[in-house]
């Protein structure tokens, strides 16, 4: 290519790198974002090559003061900054202390993003090194209050905004991005954002915050990285009433006119990146979700978080605990409280796994697990007046008004809330299972902290000390009777940043059920004996990067299995290929 067509190329879109020349799952590195390619001097373009100024307003590029005397002279940087040259580990500790000095998370939460837009490698850098530290405030529970203040703290747009104006256009919206090669897009239509409802445009912070973890935990490259809203109209009289609103201001488009709208995405998507982009549906309402994942599982690489990565993250801590609780999955009776997406997807997913384990047909080992919804016990009499994803868990059996009474008769080893609705396993409900049980298993999941079920100190103290339990918000340990509890977090960013990569570096083109559960035996194989002693069901965030890099080689060799894995020859070791393709934040040296 000479430089003249060179240079017509990149006018039009196109990418500088030869485009068969593939990395890390078939989708070439423009950037040099591989580990594979970290000692090579890299140019830093974009569409000439940054120098100066506005090297320094490039996030992906800028490094601030770390910029060294000979980077200096080349890109026209003498003068601009102070002359000082600072390490990035140096960076790292002023960015924490001041981060660390804010005593209001959303604060927090705003510092981070200021930070992700001005200089990418450096926020990566502070998350993978503090994810423990960090992971609430850019995700659960700092991200729910961010989406719902969206519209104040609005500075700059990150990801693309698709709504109802765009109809016939979405196409040309896509090619609006700048990236041309996506691995991962996360979708949000902002319908049920964490439990806090109908947040409409502002559902944005979602998709952001989940693919700063796909990158960090996952090591899925940042320019790879989509996020994406779908704007149809919000039924949040407060939104439509606000004037900061940044939405459609109309209520929310159902029926034809949605489905239509979502075809398109759908369409555009495959026609724009091919049909080894994962589309992550997140936080979409019940009706919806189900119909989507549905519709679209086998034609296109979908995969819904809420019920899947909810399901494979929740039958990992289950897996994990029987080293407690003793016995087989097979062995346990389950009782859930909430009959939405989470709750339908995590039992799905439990009854797969057993009937795996027990070579048993799965209509059969649904019949361990038992739901509760807002009208009581799903009951085979209820079954004409239930919604379809919850008819196969109607079984036989008296109607059960409530939570407390459903306990009493069925009496289960396993207590899983997924409700959305806070404070809900009262002290009743905890004694009744803890009367039958001696070490019940709790999981209050719903997000975030003020929806949880209930707290842990509640689930460890009305047990007196016997449960084994686990939250989707983070929860402090509890000391109970001289001892002391760690309650486990059962968080989804243990299983989908893992997962995604794991179909990215085998370009998987389909989700198939066998890989969540290959995923969750592989996260709840990284619990050790000191984490079960303090009573943890999921293994410290600090070593996630190799349990992501575990998942996604397990995840690959699924997909291998299928005959859904398009990158050949397969690799021979896939955990060290996964953890080769991992982007990582340490700087680059320019030429």
């Amino acid at each position: 290519m000479d430089s003249s067509s060179t240079l017509n190329a990149v006018k039009n879109g196109a990418s500088v790198v030869d485009p068969k020349s593939t990395v890390g799952g078939g989708v070439e590195d423009v950037y040099g974002e591989d580990r594979a390619t970290e000692d090579q001097l890299i140019t830093p373009w974009t569409f000439s090559v940054a120098s100066g100024y506005s090297l320094l307003r490039d996030p992906q590029y800028n490094k601030g003061l770390a910029f060294t005397e000979n980077e200096r002279d080349a890109h026209y940087l003498r003068g601009l900054l102070p002359p000082a040259i600072s390490s990035q580990q140096l960076q790292e500790k002023k960015l924490m202390k001041n981060i660390r000095e804010y005593q209001v998370p959303l604060q927090r939460y705003t510092a981070m993003m200021d930070l992700q837009e001005r200089n990418e490698r450096l926020f990566y850098k502070l998350l993978i090194d503090n994810v423990e530290e960090l992971l609430p405030v850019v995700y659960t529970p700092t991200v729910g209050e961010a989406c719902q203040k969206y519209g104040s703290i609005f500075r700059r747009p990150q990801g693309l905004y698709i709504s109802l104006k765009e109809k016939g256009k979405i196409l040309e919206v896509l090619k609006n991005w700048p990236e041309r090669s996506i691995q991962v897009i996360v979708v949000t239509d902002g319908e049920r954002i964490l439990g806090l409802g109908d947040l409409g445009c502002q559902g944005m912070g979602i998709p952001v915050g989940k693919l700063s973890l796909y990158t960090a935990l996952g090591g899925v490259r940042p320019s790879a990285c989509l996020p994406i809203t779908i704007d149809v109209g919000t039924n949040n009289e407060e939104l439509l009433k606000d004037e900061f609103y940044i939405g459609l201001k109309q209520r929310r488009a159902t029926g034809q006119e949605y489905y239509d709208l979502l075809h398109e995405f759908v369409s555009a998507v495959k026609q724009n990146y091919g049909e080894k982009v994962l589309i992550q549906f997140e936080d979409f309402a019940n009706h919806n979700a189900f119909e989507l994942l549905a519709k679209y599982r086998t034609t296109h690489l979908v995969f819904n978080d809420d019920i899947q990565g909810t399901a494979a993250v929740v039958l990992s801590g289950v897996v994990a605990a029987l080293k407690l609780i003793g016995g087989n999955l097979a062995d346990h009776t389950f009782l859930f409280l909430g009959a939405g997406e989470a709750g339908t997807g995590i039992a799905e997913l439990i009854a797969l796994e057993m009937a795996k384990q027990t070579k048993t047909p799965i209509e059969e080992t649904r019949k361990k697990i038992w739901l509760v919804d807002s009208k009581g016990l799903l009951v085979s009499s209820r079954k004409d007046s239930l919604q379809h994803f919850k008819k196969p868990w109607a079984h036989e059996h008296e109607p059960v008004k409530d939570l407390l009474n459903a306990v009493k008769e069925i009496k289960p080893t396993v207590l899983i809330g997924s409700s959305g609705v806070g404070r809900t396993f009262t002290k009743e409900v905890i004694e009744a299972v803890s009367s039958f049980n001696d070490k019940p298993l709790i999981m209050a999941l719903s997000n975030p902290t003020s929806q949880s079920e209930c707290t842990a100190e509640e689930a460890y103290t009305w047990s007196k000390g016997r449960a084994i339990f686990a939250s989707g918000s983070p929860f402090d340990p509890v000391e109970y009777n001289g001892k002391n509890f760690v309650p486990g977090q059962s968080n989804n960013a243990y299983i989908f940043p893992g997962f995604g990569l794991g179909l990215v570096i085998s370009g998987a083109i389909r989700v198939h059920d066998e890989m969540l559960l290959a995923a969750s035996e592989a996260l709840a194989g990284h619990v050790t004996q000191e984490n079960y002693d303090k009573g943890m069901i999921y293994p410290p965030f600090s070593i996630i990067r190799k349990i992501s890099a575990d998942i996604a080689a397990k995840v690959a060799a699924k997909a291998y299995e299928l005959g859904v894995a398009t990158r050949l020859p397969r690799p021979e070791n896939l955990f060290k290929y996964a953890e080769s393709c991992m982007y990582t934040p340490l700087y680059r040296n320019y030429r």
